[in-house]
């Protein structure tokens, strides 16, 4: 087995790919098939063409990538699930330390999250948040709260397929997708960014490639059954015992999910996109189209 290959979609600069594992057969048709480093090599190639148009920070003396190199594969039976492999960007000559831009990489592909707020029909003022606790040993816990959330998988185009998923597994309620909102998406519909990214938030960008596309789900019901929910979810145990649900004040979130980035950021933008009407438009959209069927 070749301990590389050329990736055949770079055309102006030859990119190796270099193996650094004795145990994955992998040349590059497998490891395009990989949803995360396709993604992230397609990303890469359109962002570094973009350097070259005028204005551009690097416009005059571009980044260019030169090699990849893969230090370890986790299969999920069959299939690549997780992998980590090593960038190596240069720019004119390549031998300056500024000219030079090494980075390790692990790639997961990405998540979809969302924050469910609960209202009691007597006053709306009165909200609710669902949240999850459960092991997350990269934070050394055994109970980290944050909101409901999942690995996209396969499901990158169908975010709030994938979303219901989550939410009807981690929670046992039933959403349907019109009523999903997209937080990240409405934040970003004015953004001046100039690179084509995910409409999703970042978790860690230097090293990982892991993107959230933020979803809200915000419920009027009685308050009876609210009061119920709280009661009926929040001991109950789903997923071989390791997901606990529970249900906490909203005003308290930004305090309960300070920890979690995602929860966090999930608070800030609705906050935001709240004080300036959009949330409530969007709501008011789905009741019409409700009312309508």
């Amino acid at each position: 087995m070749s301990k590389q290959f050329t990736l055949s979609d770079w055309n102006d600069i030859p990119v190796v790919v270099g193996l650094g594992v004795d145990n994955i057969d992998l040349d590059e048709k497998k490891l395009l098939k990989f949803p995360a480093f396709n993604g992230w090599q397609k990303t890469l190639r359109e962002n570094l063409e973009r350097q070259k148009r005028p204005g551009q920070v690097y416009s005059t003396d571009p980044w260019r990538l030169e090699k990849v190199m893969i230090h370890h594969v986790t299969l999920f039976g069959e299939n690549i699930g997780f992998m980590t492999i090593e960038a190596f960007l240069r720019k004119g000559d390549g031998q300056a330390l500024e000219n030079r831009l090494d980075r390790v990489i692990f790639l997961r592909g990405g998540s979809v999250a969302v924050l469910m707020i609960l209202r009691p029909k007597d006053n709306r003022n009165e909200r609710y948040v669902i949240l999850t606790d459960q092991p997350r040993l990269g934070a050394c816990s055994t109970t980290f709260l944050e909101i409901p959330a999942g690995m996209l998988d396969e499901e990158t185009r169908n975010i709030k397929g994938k979303a219901i998923q989550e939410i009807e597994e981690e929670t046992n309620l039933q959403v349907r997708a019109d009523e999903l909102i997209n937080l990240t998406e409405l934040a970003l519909r004015q953004s001046k960014a100039v690179e084509d990214l995910q409409q999703a938030i970042y978790m860690s960008p230097a090293n990982l490639d892991e993107f959230i596309p933020l979803l809200l789900w915000e419920k009027e019901l009685d308050r009876k059954d609210i009061m119920s929910m709280r009661s009926q979810l929040g001991g109950e145990r789903t997923q071989g015992e390791l997901i606990t649900i529970r249900v906490t004040e909203y005003d308290t979130l930004w305090r309960e999910g300070a920890r979690d980035a995602k929860t966090l950021s999930a608070w800030a933008l609705y906050e935001g996109l709240n004080r300036t009407g959009v949330i409530e438009k969007e709501l008011q959209r789905i009741r019409s189209v409700n009312f309508d069927k």
